[in-house]
């Protein structure tokens, strides 16, 4: 084994591994009657699906839930909005691949305002002042690339994913660039580790409203749930491979004429 490698680095790749395995495992999976033809994996995908609900509602979701009660909500907010800004260096970076030069500068300005103005992102001005996010992610940038999504998965402590949104999430963890590069590179372990849970905390504690609305509206949990993030998916690329994404072209535009004989012709 080479030592220069850090131990991060191995323990994301051994992550990156166990999801190319679930992956793979799933692919070897079959249902005899699936209800919906992009999830031919659906037996697996109960199966991976049970244990996630059953992972979240004896811990992940007591603990979100506590430390919503436990923390003040302006404390919540900027922990949240911190890592938000790690995301949108990663939205940036997406737009770009994706050639959405206008997208891809309003977030690095987002990026750089809650930087600076925002207190290192504890707040959100950019959003205060218009300046919206823009989710993006490179499961996104290979759907624009042409990249079909592939069976639907669910993966075991991440939850719905596609192949290809799968494959991304690997390939992205795998060379260490993605909105968690920030937090891997810090050297104090203890430190890391704890960044990281509260990372998982905060995600979660962010999802509670929408679980709820699923448990009060859907007769079929997983059902529902794969519907609409492959809904969500979808509009998603779709959107971006409509807009292209070029910055406006304003070339071909005439200018008012502001000649006299103009004037004159108007005056009369």
């Amino acid at each position: 084994m080479n030592n220069n490698v850090r131990p991060a680095t191995h323990r994301r790749l051994g992550l990156a591994a166990a999801v190319a395995a679930t992956v793979f495992v799933g692919g070897c999976a079959s249902t005899a009657e699936p209800t919906n033809p992009r999830d031919p994996w659906e037996n697996f995908n109960r199966g991976t699906f049970a244990f996630n609900e059953a992972v979240d509602g004896a811990l992940l979701k007591p603990i979100a839930y506590a430390y919503r009660d436990l923390t003040p909500q302006p404390m919540r907010s900027c922990i949240h909005n911190i890592f938000g800004n790690f995301d949108d260096m990663w939205s940036a970076l997406n737009s770009m691949l994706q050639g959405r030069g206008h997208d891809f500068f309003n977030t690095l300005g987002r990026v750089l305002f809650n930087s600076t103005m925002g207190l290192g992102g504890c707040i959100d001005v950019a959003s205060m002042n218009g300046a919206h996010k823009i989710p993006n992610d490179f499961g996104t940038t290979l759907g624009v690339w042409g990249i079909g999504s592939g069976p639907y998965v669910v993966l075991p402590f991440v939850g719905s994913s596609t192949l290809r949104d799968g494959t991304a999430s690997l390939s992205s963890l795998a060379v260490d660039i993605s909105p968690l590069t920030p937090i891997f590179e810090i050297d104090n372990i203890p430190l890391r580790n704890s960044v990281l849970g509260l990372y998982a905390v905060d995600l979660r504690e962010s999802l509670l409203d929408a679980d709820q609305l699923v448990d009060e509206t859907a007769l079929d949990r997983y059902s529902f749930i794969r519907d609409a993030y492959l809904q969500q998916r979808d509009a998603r690329v779709n959107q971006r491979r409509a807009d292209g994404g070029a910055l406006p072209d304003y070339s071909d535009d005439e200018l008012p004429d502001y000649s006299d004989d103009g004037t004159n012709e108007a005056a009369q």
